[in-house]
């Protein structure tokens, strides 16, 4: 065989060389596979540069593609989980910046009284509850509504004969009041000689004999005899309540801790289960604010936790709430013309906890209701800001029910969240006005002004309180149609804002509210692959049916930890 001229080898290895670059640069080009893509459906990314897309492409826990499906099928090998929906809508997955987790898990298992529409209703569904426990089993939870029969308040006298083996003490659906049987006042020595408590409320009947019902501070005397929750319950509530938001959408809450028990038992649960990989939702755990020397220490010993866990905040109260009469307002309620409501802690208090908290470098939120417990603690929070200098604290409000109109743009010049239950708005818009009068009720759940503001307004549940079901969230936030539709128009409709605003406040500003917009609150490259993917366009369907739309799956760090298949 001849050999090759010198001519003929050079063309050769030019030839090879091209292929050579040509091959180098396709394996360059070609990206690296993602575990999971989901693919034709409705994209909202939250993302202002590019709002909408039709596809989302992970590998691990982080996005890896946002755009077209052309954009992601380089990303599809056989190890690819592919979702293709042909239809509905994937969001940023849902963040509820205000719940009771673990409370919430436990309620789960107890007597439901939310719905209960009479007196004998309820006295029923405990007595009915009561008969399958154990003698001596504390009852709790119960999320009671007097409202629902016309606002008398349950008595002991309800259900004594109903819990004889039993202590009973069911709550308020809005945690500011609960209501024991005899049993349960006499193991708490709650008489009529037990003095009135400052910041609390002890009903009393005609003849001075407490009726069962205690509210806010006075509460305490119950929970302090209440046995604390077992490991195993406190997992079990856990695990119960992440399943239940999972199947809601929601990948991240912020837990505003328990008051039915020691909080501390909350953060000492969610630290069992992290390390094992059992967490299924993002926590950011919140700690009393009279606690905030504890909250630092642990902070310096601990630090503030990795993305599944997360420390460094603390919550405290001003006041209580509507539907109890104890939120705290400039004026009378209308309905009681000589109660404005208190608050539940002192402002020399309040104001020393969050100097304290904030100098500590912990975000500080406190709960503020009546109108004038909001503009006190905006007071406290320009002080202590203005004392400790300028920096990134973000500040809370939580629930800034019933804002002064002119306190409205205080929120976004002081940087104040606004963390509110849009939920709350179609509840209490029932019988808001009766209480409040038709004038204050123009800037309760503020929302649009508050936004037109420029103000950051993040939403939430308040579950147990309400139900953790962001769809019914953004639906009371776009139509404030009241639950029992006497509203079909919206109770103070020109508070309603719109779709995309609503699902602004539970992604993005639900990030921004815990420092974590840098990794979740939208669909975008480099942030965390947690998604919702629903089963219809929000967008695109009428604005009253947005509470007939279903969660298909939902995803956290790339994995589908709830389906509706399933």
């Amino acid at each position: 065989m001849s050999t090759p001229s010198a001519v003929t080898r050079l063309l050769l290895l030019g030839g090879a060389l091209l292929i050579a670059s040509f091959l180098g640069a396709c394996a360059k080009e070609s990206p690296e596979s993602a575990s999971l893509v989901i693919m034709n459906t409705r994209v909202w990314t939250g993302d202002a540069g590019m709002p909408w897309a039709d596809a989302v492409a992970s590998r691990g826990d982080k996005i890896v593609a946002v755009g077209t499906a052309a954009d992601v099928a380089d990303y599809i090998d056989d190890d690819t989980q592919v979702i293709s929906v042909d239809g509905g809508m994937l969001l940023p997955g849902f963040i509820d910046s205000h719940v009771h987790f673990l409370s919430g898990g436990a309620g789960l298992a107890s007597v439901q009284l939310r719905d209960a529409k009479t007196p004998q209703e309820f006295a029923k569904r405990i007595g009915d509850y009561a008969s399958g426990v154990e003698p001596n089993e504390w009852i709790q939870a119960g999320a009671w509504d007097h409202q629902n029969w016309g606002g008398e308040l349950p008595t002991r006298e309800w259900i004594d004969a109903l819990t004889q083996n039993n202590p009973v003490w069911v709550m308020r659906l809005d945690g500011h009041m609960g209501v024991a049987n005899s049993l349960a006042l006499k193991l708490a020595g709650v008489d009529a000689d037990t003095p009135d408590i400052a910041g609390g409320s002890i009903v009393r009947d005609a003849n001075g004999r407490p009726t069962g019902v205690l509210k806010d501070n006075a509460m305490q005397l119950m929970f302090a005899v209440i046995p604390q929750p077992t490991e195993v319950q406190l997992d079990r509530a856990l695990s119960a309540a992440m399943h239940y938001v999972a199947s809601n959408g929601v990948t991240t809450v912020h837990d505003m801790f328990s008051d039915d028990f020691d909080s501390w038992l909350s953060l000492d649960t969610y630290r069992r289960a992290e390390p094992k990989g059992e967490l299924i939702t993002r926590v950011y755990s919140v700690q009393p604010l009279a606690d905030w020397q504890r909250v630092s220490a642990d902070v310096t010993e601990h630090g503030r936790g990795n993305d599944w866990l997360k420390t460094g905040a603390v919550k405290g109260f001003m006041d209580g709430s509507l539907g109890s009469h104890t939120a705290a307002f400039l004026e009378p309620f209308t309905d009681s013309p000589n109660d404005s409501g208190f608050l539940l802690n002192s402002l020399d208090d309040i104001r020393g906890w969050v100097s304290g908290a904030d100098a500590a470098g912990l975000q500080v939120m406190v709960h503020a209701i009546g109108d004038s417990a909001i503009r006190d603690l905006l007071d406290i929070y320009y002080d202590v800001a203005e004392k400790h200098g300028a920096k990134d604290r973000r500040f809370r409000i939580e629930h800034a029910q019933h804002i002064h109109p002119a306190d409205i743009p205080r929120f976004a010049l002081q940087n104040v969240i606004a963390s509110m239950q849009p939920y709350h708005a179609i509840d209490d818009g029932r019988w808001a006005d009766k209480v409040i009068g038709e004038e204050r009720a123009r800037t309760t759940y503020a929302f649009r002004s508050l936004i037109e503001s420029h103000a950051h307004l993040a939403f939430g549940s308040d579950w147990y309180v309400a139900p953790a079901v962001p769809l019914l969230g953004i639906y009371a936030a776009v139509t404030r149609r009241t639950l029992d539709d006497a509203h079909p128009d919206g109770w103070v409709p020109e508070q309603k804002i719109s779709i995309e605003q609503a699902l602004h406040a539970y992604t993005y500003e639900g990030a921004y509210a815990s420092f974590e917009e840098d990794k979740k609150g939208m669909l975008k490259v480099g942030m965390l692959a947690d998604m919702v993917l629903l089963d219809r366009d929000l967008t695109a369907i009428a604005p009253e049916t947005i509470r007939d739309a279903r969660v298909l799956k939902t995803i956290v760090g790339g994995k589908v930890v709830f389906s509706a298949d399933n």
